[in-house]
């Protein structure tokens, strides 16, 4: 029998339908592996009696821990909370809505104790919609992947398992908890992918949407500038520069072309205003860049956690 301990990261929002069946199906499953284990709910801030339902079932069981966030900071917040507070040698991470299957969390476990540093779940027959989540999801996926370089079929799965040693190292904010992977592989993590199962959702709101993809896409932008060009922030700022330069000048003869050849102006201010547009709108996305950059540093060094803890039992 492997002597590691096991730490299950659960976010909580708003399940008071689920998390009883959800904590009860993933007991059973760890209870037979006969290791020693921990189970992290953390409370995002839910307003529909899920908190009062954790706080029965930890007094009924000491080995379900529960953090109560004051409000609703997010998953990532709540995954940060779980990863900061875990004991486990090995961290699994799920979903409380009981979509994510337990019984393939042994399944996890074996790889990371064959060497692997983190595994991945694939639901490769998601149970989702098609044309509001998963056709999204597929795009997003394959954006992430040429992005990133690390491939994965599904970056947006919750069950996952990972050495606790690494994930403690990486500080997360934004909706940075879905590059965690990617963000581990850079730092030389060794990552596999596996199917895993996936049920529909039957009690309960999902709350993800469509428009969340988009707030995924701006984070990934945020993640390629700080693990590419965090140290070396002039090839990217530089590489802008200079393709402004090129362009300008393109433009540049253009102008002269009309003016000088074809003694002509009318086009002359439709220019001008395409190269303020294009000029603007790149400085723009710079400046968010620079700013995503500032609080990163902000976190770093002042050590602000992206949460605010209300409460935690049996701790």
């Amino acid at each position: 029998m492997n002597n590691k301990s096991l730490a299950v990261v659960i976010p909580v929002y708003n399940e008071h339908e689920n998390i009883t069946e959800c904590l009860g199906k993933l007991k059973e499953i760890l209870n037979k592996s006969m290791r020693q284990y921990e189970i992290i709910c953390v409370d995002d801030g839910s307003k529909d009696g899920t908190t009062e339902i954790l706080l029965k079932l930890a007094k009924q069981d000491s080995r379900v821990k529960v953090v109560i966030f004051r409000r609703n900071f997010g998953q990532t917040a709540a995954m940060s909370a779980g990863f900061d507070f875990a004991s486990g040698d090995i961290i699994i991470t799920m979903d409380a809505d009981l979509q994510n299957r337990p019984e393939d969390i042994p399944r996890l476990i074996e790889l990371v104790e064959k060497g692997y540093d983190v595994v991945c779940g694939w639901r490769k027959h998601r149970k989702d919609g098609l044309f509001l989540r998963r056709i999204p999801s597929y795009i997003a996926n394959k954006i992430v992947s040429f992005v990133t370089g690390v491939k994965l079929h599904d970056h947006g799965c919750t069950l996952r398992a990972y050495r606790t040693e690494l994930v403690k190292k990486i500080k997360l904010y934004g909706e940075m908890h879905r590059f965690l992977p990617a963000l581990l592989v850079w730092q030389g993590a060794d990552l596999i992918e596996i199917e895993v199962g996936h049920a529909p959702r039957i009690r309960g709101k999902s709350k993800y949407g469509i428009f969340r993809t988009f707030k995924v896409m701006l984070d990934l932008i945020t993640v390629k500038l700080l693990t590419s060009y965090s140290t070396k922030p002039i090839y990217m700022f530089g590489g802008a520069g200079s393709i402004l330069l090129f362009f300008s000048f393109i433009v540049f003869l253009v102008v002269a072309y009309r003016v000088l050849v074809m003694r002509s102006l009318s086009a002359t201010p439709l220019i001008f205003i395409m190269v303020i547009l294009v000029i603007s709108g790149i400085q723009m996305i710079l400046t968010g860049l620079l700013a995503e950059i500032n609080i990163r540093t902000f976190f770093d060094i002042k050590d602000k956690p992206i949460y605010n803890v209300k409460d935690k039992i049996n701790f």
